[in-house]
This record gives structure tokens, C-alpha cells and sequence, in this order.
């Protein structure tokens, strides 16, 4: 299904809440989640319209898309299919003999390996979810670093999401960063 483009061209309707509602949902198979990530975007980009490549996370600089990894992985704790990976994780590591006999630490080395597992499938998702972004019209998607052209997807390069001053405004302006 074709969406309205943000150029001048659709101007006379004015993008608002309900409309990127419906754009998500056209485009999207978890709009909810699909939805988080933009405001996520939106908050990080804020007046530049800009998210990336680069969020500063404490002393270090992170790329933008493990910062969204990490902003939405805590509202998977709960999920059965999050407990019972904790479950195999245990499971894996006391079959190879790596998980220590001190509790603390087991369970430390459990949650940093289910952690790091989270984060790898975690980054998938935001993917997926800025792509159905673009394809809707709500963000573009650009790269930036070493090797921007290069062949191989990897080629040291980083994302950088710009969202349109229509979008921005629908989503309540510019908000603060997080």
C-alpha cells in the first residue's frame, strides 16, 4: 500500500499521530514495537532531526543502532521466551564446565551471556523496525564512517537516522534526549 510522501507535494494534509499510527501499521508486523523505536529515533535526533551515528552512553560512544538494542531489551525480562533462554544458557554452561560453583558469579556469567544473546537477535529487530520506518515514509536512513560504499555490508560503516521536521512535530516537536 502506498503512503503520502512528507515532500511538499502531500503537504496539504497534515501528518499527525493517527496518520503515522496508520503508516506504521501498513508496513509493519510489530507496529507497537515498530512505534518505540521511532520515538526512541525522534528523542535521540531532537531539534537536528539527526540520530547517530554515535549516542555518548556514559564515558563511551556507542552506535546508534546497539543504543536502541539496549534502550528496548529490558521490556523483554519478562518474556517467557527470555526466562527460558536464561534456562538453556544455565544449562549450556554447566554442560561444558564453565559455569563457576560460586552462585554470584554463575549468575553473572549467565546473565552476560544471555545478555549478549538478547543484544545479537535485539539488533535484528531494530533493523527490521527502521526499515519499515524508511519504507513508510517516517525516517531516512543514511551511513556514515569508513568505506560508505563499500560492497560488504559491514565496511566500518555506521547508521544515522534523520527524521523530518513532519514527523518530528507530529510526535509532540523536539523532545529532550532521554
Amino acid at each position: 500500500m502506498p503512503h503520502e510522501t512528507l515532500s511538499p507535494a502531500g503537504a496539504d494534509r497534515a501528518l499527525d499521530m493517527p496518520r503515522i499510527l496508520e503508516r506504521v501499521a501498513t508496513v509493519s508486523a510489530r507496529p507497537r514495537y515498530t512505534m518505540l523505536v521511532l520515538d526512541l529515533i525522534a528523542r535521540l535526533a531532537g531539534e537536528r532531526g539527526k540520530a547517530g551515528p554515535w549516542i555518548q552512553e556514559g564515558e563511551a560512544l556507542v552506535p546508534v543502532r546497539e543504543w536502541l538494542c539496549d534502550a528496548l531489551a529490558p521490556m523483554a525480562a519478562r518474556n517467557p521466551k527470555r526466562i527460558a533462554l536464561t534456562e538453556q544458557v544455565r544449562t549450556a554452561l554447566a554442560a561444558v564446565g564453565r559455569l563457576p560453583d560460586d552462585p554470584d558469579k554463575a549468575a553473572e556469567l549467565v546473565d552476560f551471556e544471555v545478555r549478549e544473546r538478547v543484544r545479537a537477535s535485539g539488533m535484528t529487530a531494530v533493523s527490521r523496525a527502521v526499515t519499515e520506518l524508511v519504507n513508510a515514509g517516517l525516517i531516512a536512513r543514511y551511513y556514515q564512517g569508513y568505506r560508505v560504499d563499500h560492497e560488504n555490508r559491514g565496511g566500518q560503516r555506521h547508521a544515522v537516522y534523520t527524521v523530518p521536521p513532519a514527523v518530528r512535530a507530529a510526535l509532540g516537536g523536539a523532545p529532550a534526549l532521554l
